[in-house]
C-alpha cells in the first residue's frame, strides 16, 4: 500500500490578513449583539399596602428618650430593653427597664412603653408606665413574648427590711387589652 502524499492546503497557513479579516469579523459581530441587546427592565415591585404582617419599621431607641425619673444630676440609664409589636399595629414598640445612675445598692426600676415620634425628626415618646420608680421595685427578669410584656420584681414588706435583701417576689405581664396595657401576676407576691 502506498502512502498518498497530502498536499499543503493554501489556506492551512495563516497570513496576516487572514488575523486581521478576522478580528474585523470578531469586532462586528459583537458590536451587532451589543446593539440588538434590549432595553433595561423597568418593571419595579410595590408591597400590597393592605399587608400589614410585614414592617420595616425599626424599634424606637429609649437611648433618646427623656424618661418621667427625678434622678438629679446623676441621671438616668437604660438597664435593659426589648422590643416587639404589643398592640397589634404591625410597628414594634419598646419597653425599658430604667433606674437612677447610683454609686452603690440598688436603685428602684421603672419600666416604661416607648413607641415612635409623632413628627418626624422627634424623639420617640413614653406612653405608659408600666412599673413607677416610686412603688420601690427592681426588676429582675425582662422579656417580651408573643405581644407580652413578662418581669420578675423584687420589692420589700416593709420600710424595716434592709434594702440590700428584697424578701417579696412577683411575677407579672402586661398585655395590651382595649386600649391600654392590663396588668396580670402570675400568683400572690411570694416571698424570697
Amino acid at each position: 500500500m502506498q502512502n498518498a502524499a497530502v498536499p499543503e492546503l493554501a489556506h492551512t497557513h495563516a497570513r496576516p490578513v487572514h488575523w486581521i479579516a478576522t478580528a474585523t469579523a470578531m469586532a462586528a459581530v459583537v458590536a451587532l449583539a451589543g446593539l440588538l441587546t434590549p432595553d433595561a427592565a423597568t418593571a419595579s415591585q410595590t408591597p400590597d399596602k393592605r399587608d400589614t404582617r410585614l414592617t420595616t419599621a425599626a424599634a424606637p431607641d429609649p437611648g433618646t428618650v427623656a424618661f418621667p425619673l427625678d434622678c438629679g444630676p446623676v441621671g438616668s440609664v437604660v438597664e435593659k430593653k426589648a422590643s416587639g409589636d404589643l398592640d397589634g399595629d404591625g410597628v414594634p414598640e419598646t419597653v425599658a427597664v430604667v433606674h437612677c445612675r447610683a454609686g452603690g445598692g440598688t436603685p428602684p426600676s421603672g419600666v416604661y412603653v416607648v413607641t415612635r415620634p409623632v413628627a418626624k425628626g422627634s424623639p420617640p415618646r413614653v406612653v405608659a408606665t408600666l412599673v413607677d420608680p416610686k412603688s420601690k421595685q427592681t426588676v429582675t427578669d425582662f422579656a417580651i413574648r408573643d405581644g407580652v410584656v413578662a418581669a420578675t420584681l423584687v420589692g420589700y414588706s416593709s420600710d424595716d427590711v434592709p434594702r440590700y435583701e428584697p424578701d417579696v417576689r412577683q411575677e407579672v405581664k402586661w398585655r395590651w387589652q382595649g386600649g391600654k396595657f392590663v396588668r396580670s401576676t402570675g400568683a400572690d407576691a411570694l416571698g424570697v
